[in-house]
């Protein structure tokens, strides 16, 4: 049986540091957690999952499409940038509202981020893969290697790591802690995926 999940969604703003016990310094990241709108709720029996979906952000109306804005206009809900689903989340009127205070100093939280994306990249840089020789006459120095056997498969695996788009990829963290709620500013202890300004998702 899956547990009932709680979750809300914020900003990344910034790395810093506070003080903790015997006067010694913890790093933390301040994400930022303006009030999230219930905009939609899923339900077992009509959709095969339990679901609820969060608007968070304010923006214009214009830089919404026009089936966005009116999902959210028949909520009465302002424009908001962005629209997430958190599963198993449950027990929330549509168009109700939370804020930070569904967590607690000391608690410990699961958070979800894209990490930075880093372009295109090779196979040594991207999967920390070993140069050939480097003497001049190698020929051979930041190849990717052999792909595939000669006659039998004769293709190349599907996941073969070969070059290709480093990062940009969703990214979870469990067993966070949260050392100080201040207002809408929560400080978590280490750092989080993603850069400053992203999108992250917070969940018990």
């Amino acid at each position: 049986m899956e547990k009932e999940n709680i979750g809300i969604l914020g900003k990344k703003l910034a790395m810093t540091q506070i003080p903790f016990a015997d006067g010694k310094f913890v790093e933390v990241t301040a994400v930022l957690v303006t009030p999230n709108f219930v905009s939609l709720t899923k339900t077992k029996e009509r959709d095969g999952y339990d679901a609820t979906q969060l608007a968070f952000q304010d923006c214009r109306a214009k830089s919404l499409n026009k089936p966005l804005l009116g999902h959210l206009n028949k909520e009465n809900i302002n424009p908001k940038r962005y629209l997430r689903e958190i599963k198993n989340m449950k027990g929330f009127a549509i168009g109700s509202q939370l804020n930070s205070s569904v967590f607690k100093e000391g608690e410990r939280i699961k958070i979800t981020g894209t990490s930075k994306g880093k372009g295109f990249a090779g196979p040594i840089k991207r999967h920390n893969f070993s140069c050939g020789p480097m003497a001049h006459g190698s020929g051979y120095h930041r190849g990717v290697g052999s792909l595939c056997t000669g006659r039998n498969p004769n293709r190349t695996f599907k996941g073969k790591k070969m070059a290709g788009h480093m990062g940009n990829e969703k990214i979870s963290m469990r067993n966070l802690e949260i050392v100080k709620i201040e207002n809408e500013i929560i400080l978590i202890r280490g750092g989080i995926p993603g850069p400053k300004n992203g999108l992250v998702v917070l969940c018990k």
